[in-house]
């Protein structure tokens, strides 16, 4: 069943998520182990956007490591989404609140209103 939830629940179920890793792993993650982890999926991301846009040589497609998928694409945005939020509990940071407050300074930007020619 495809249960949709509010952001706040994603927020809350990760955190949930969280804790269970934090009884498992080696050493305590701070900011510094969150944003390591966050530069490592980002880097993922791209590879997989770069192989799934054919920038690669061809053929190299044909090696396991260098297959790819829309799947694997949205499981790479997904580990950097848990990340972001990892570090926005490490801050005590109300993610939901401040990006609706961003969306609104954007929506906002002088720029907005320039039309595109």
């Amino acid at each position: 069943m495809d249960k949709r939830l509010m952001f706040q629940e994603v927020i809350n179920k990760s955190i949930e998520v969280i804790k269970e890793f934090e009884k498992v792993e080696k050493k305590k993650w701070g900011a510094e182990g969150a944003i390591m982890e966050l530069s490592k999926q980002v880097g993922e991301l791209s590879k997989n956007v770069m192989m799934f846009e054919g920038y690669y040589m061809a053929g190299r497609d044909s090696i396991p490591e260098y297959q790819t998928s829309k799947e694997k694409i949205a499981d790479e945005l997904s580990d950097i989404l848990f990340i972001v939020i990892r570090i926005a509990e490490h801050y005590k940071i109300d993610l939901e609140k401040e990006h609706l407050n961003q969306l609104d300074i954007a929506l906002k930007h002088p720029l907005m209103k320039v039309k595109k020619k």
